[in-house]
């Protein structure tokens, strides 16, 4: 009866154990349905863990679907999403965490000792099983600070991901601009090589002054310098996109647009940023967790401070002269010399630690917030004054300076001056243009990715829509007319000035 009733325990606990180490499983996703809401959600593209040769066949389809034509801003963001080794990198993180979950959620495996031992008369067997019992008494904590952990983990493979984003946004910005730059500086090259030629012929008939003369040419020479450098920093800037677009053979061919996006006509009212970055970041979420978590796992330090190991064994022993001795045996360790004291100490600081990161993490996003904001502020201002006063103007004095050339009532140093005032002008609206794209994107990073609905619906649609005004850019064959962005003035032929004179 005994004996039966034994091995009926010995049944129910197997059971007990197969049931337990089967409530932690991993799941379908991996946890990557978080990072992919993030995606859709805040920034309205797909996000893929490439996994399989499908998966691998599919990112590359949708690749070269989106390089096939000028890659616009929101292109430039989808391909880095799709592509970034780094980022795929990061998605590793979710396998880890979760496996930590999983692992924290099984039972310790039984121990098991056999020996055998003999003498002159005899042998002797010992069979013993043993188990910690300290592990599944503590499996329930475990398991939920892995949890918190994998949950963490989650927001920080997200927030790397709107990370990435933000990176591909900038490069794309500063890609395009710098091409622009590079575009405008060979025009102003050029018409700076037509000045130059135009002011060596004066001065061999005797119409223009040495100093003027040194004037052209030392503004050609600038406007040489200018363009090498120009389009040494466009190589530069489309370097970094194609490496944060984790592009390379055939796909670095990928094509720009020439011009940077128009600046919206009016700009969103946002209000109350703070208090949305603190309920969209995604890093202070991830904090709140890890504290959390560190939390938990200071309790159950303190719990165990005493004993750390405790195990529960049946034995089995046969003697030949005794035959079948059965019972248990309770192992523990005694704490004499260590009583816990430096773990928990280690676990408090710890505790602050993660506290204090916490709050370190919110002031700085506060600040951030702050800072983005007023340089988004003051970007969009100084963008449209330059496209609403600056350019205008001096689209005006172009335009009169050639009305009164052509008329014979302004002298050709005026018009060549005119000339050089212009590319101070262009070349600062392209700047300001650019500050304004980059200032935009470092005040929706701030703010978790996103910025505020009642923003998002105010923001304009199309980023290059026809309706709206667009700068001419150095190869487009705008007029002085129909462009808001004076060109250089291109000299006349040589000869017809030198009649004129």
């Amino acid at each position: 009866m005994m004996r039966h009733l034994m091995q009926s325990r010995v049944t129910c606990i197997a059971i007990a154990m197969m049931f337990l180490a089967g409530c932690t499983t991993f799941s379908k996703d991996g946890g990557f349905n978080s990072v992919s809401s993030a995606a859709s959600g805040r920034l309205g593209k797909d996000a893929i863990f490439v996994k399989t040769d499908e998966d691998r066949d599919a990112v590359f389809t949708r690749t070269q679907e989106l390089l096939s034509k000028p890659l616009g801003m929101d292109d430039a963001v989808q391909v880095a999403l799709l592509n970034n080794r780094g980022l795929q990198a990061s998605y590793g993180e979710l396998g880890i965490s979760e496996a930590d979950l999983v692992q924290a959620g099984r039972l310790p495996n039984p121990g098991f000792t056999f020996s055998r031992t003999h003498w002159s008369d005899g042998f002797g067997i010992s069979r013993t099983f043993s188990m910690s019992v300290l592990g599944v008494l503590t499996l329930p904590v475990a398991t939920r600070i892995e949890s918190r952990r994998f949950e963490q983990t989650k927001l920080e493979t997200a927030n790397a991901m709107l990370a990435v984003a933000a990176d591909a946004r900038k490069a794309y910005v500063k890609a395009v601009g710098a091409e622009q730059a590079a575009l405008y500086a060979a025009q102003v090259k050029d018409s700076a090589e037509a000045g130059a030629e135009l002011a060596l012929r004066m001065r061999q008939s005797g119409n223009f002054s040495k100093l003027d003369y040194a004037r052209e040419q030392a503004f050609y020479a600038e406007s040489v310098a200018q363009l090498a450098r120009a389009r040494q920093q466009s190589v530069a800037a489309r370097e970094k996109l194609t490496r944060t677009m984790g592009l390379w053979g055939s796909g670095v061919q990928y094509k720009l647009p020439e011009r940077l996006p128009d600046l919206p006509n009016d700009r969103p009212q946002l209000n109350d940023l703070e208090s949305f970055a603190m309920q969209n970041r995604l890093d202070i979420q991830a904090a709140k967790l890890r504290t959390q978590s560190v939390a938990t796992s200071l309790g159950l330090t303190k719990a165990t401070r005493f004993i750390n190991a405790l195990e529960v064994g049946y034995l089995d022993n046969f003697e030949t002269d005794k035959g079948h001795e059965r019972g248990y045996e309770i192992s523990v360790e005694i704490p004499i010399f260590d009583w816990g004291s430096a773990k928990v100490a280690r676990a408090e600081a710890i505790y602050m630690q993660s506290a204090n990161r916490l709050a370190q993490t919110a002031i700085d996003a506060r600040s951030e917030v702050r800072e983005s904001y007023s340089a988004y502020v003051t970007s969009y201002d100084v963008a449209k004054h330059y496209r609403d006063e600056v350019v205008p103007v001096r689209k005006t004095i172009s335009d009169e300076m050639l009305l009164r050339y052509n008329g014979m009532l302004a002298s050709v140093f005026e018009l060549l001056a005119d000339s050089r005032d212009q590319v101070a002008a262009v070349n600062g609206y392209i700047d300001a243009l650019q500050d304004y794209w980059l200032a935009e994107t470092d005040l929706q990073q701030s703010l978790g990715g996103w910025l505020p609905p009642l923003a998002m619906s105010q923001a304009p649609v199309e980023r290059h829509s026809d309706a709206t005004p667009a700068p001419a850019t150095p190869t487009s064959p705008a007029t002085a007319q129909d462009s808001p962005l004076p060109a250089p003035a291109m000299q006349p032929a040589a000869p017809t000035i030198s009649q004129g004179q």
